[in-house]
């Protein structure tokens, strides 16, 4: 039966901090796990709220003709964790959070109402990410379900840390009919991510919420939904950089200007119990479509 070790605690004993001060040895299930958890919530303590943002470009790729800028784009991504242990897999933690994403005018530097669509002439309306929830579904351990220690890929280069991880996707598009299988109705997309972290920060137990963190995120994938490509072959390929902000004051202006006046939500990640199922660009423009969500960003 799981357990929460109780909301606000460091991450005391088994995930270390408030001990005396160690190097944790990566090699350890509950120390990987550790440093993990610093990389992604980046905090051992509980309800800590980390506002991680990026910002970058997205490019167009069809075959034959060049490579387009069509837009920028600016993101946050609001999360939280909460600790759990259980008695046979060990410590162990789970994520919530909430994620905007604005495709912006590089000329205006504002969020983009309508796009002039190059190939098909026609002007749509831009539909922004804002994605709620965006969980991890499961607490994940020291152990796996079957026994497996917890492990994590880093490569140390002198005094950073750099993690890297890819994510095909590769699912059925919750736009297109029944019969997916017959006539291709999947969303197939890469996310790509790199993380930057000073290795004292990481490795030291005694650090709770690690300083000078950065990362890269790039995503390939297919149009986006609401560019109406009808198909047509062609690939977006999205390239930022980014890294964390200890509070929502200091995010980017149009962040905090859209937040506050159109998405107030998320200013805070989701409840650490929240159980609904995870939101993607598809299903939340599903919504805008149906009626059922009405994003401004006036």
């Amino acid at each position: 039966m799981l357990k929460f070790l109780g909301i606000g605690l460091v991450l005391a004993g088994l995930f270390g901090g408030g001990a005396q001060a160690r190097t944790l040895d990566l090699t350890k299930p509950e120390d990987a796990l550790l440093a993990y958890r610093k990389i992604l919530c980046g905090s051992t303590k509980d309800e800590h709220v980390r506002y991680s943002t990026w910002f970058g470009r997205t490019y167009s790729r069809v075959a034959w003709e060049k490579d387009r800028h069509l837009f920028d784009v600016v993101g946050t991504n609001i999360r939280r964790c909460v600790s759990f242990n259980d008695p046979q897999r060990g410590p162990g933690f789970r994520s919530v959070s909430r994620e905007l994403m604005f495709y912006i005018d590089p000329k205006t530097r504002k969020p983009l109402e309508t796009f002039a669509n190059p190939w098909t002439g026609e002007t749509n309306k831009v539909v922004h990410v804002a994605n709620d929830p965006v969980n991890m579904r499961d607490p994940i351990y020291a152990q796996d379900k079957d026994g497996k220690p917890f492990t994590m890929e880093l490569d140390r280069m002198g005094d950073v840390f750099v993690s890297r991880s890819e994510f095909p996707l590769y699912y059925s598009n919750v736009l297109a009919g029944p019969y997916q299988k017959q006539t291709g109705g999947a969303y197939q997309a890469m996310e790509i991510f790199t993380g930057f972290i000073p290795a004292k920060e990481l490795l030291d137990s005694n650090v709770v919420a690690p300083k000078g963190m950065h990362l890269a995120w790039n995503r390939v994938s297919q149009w986006l939904p609401w560019m109406d490509m009808e198909g047509r072959p062609g690939t977006l390929i999205f390239v930022t950089s980014g890294d964390s902000v200890a509070k929502f004051e200091d995010l980017d202006p149009i962040l905090k200007d859209q937040i506050t006046r159109n998405f107030p939500i998320y200013r805070e990640p989701p409840p650490v119990t929240d159980d609904r199922p995870n939101e993607t660009s598809w299903t939340y423009y599903k919504k805008v479509r149906e009626g059922k969500e009405k994003p401004s960003v006036k």
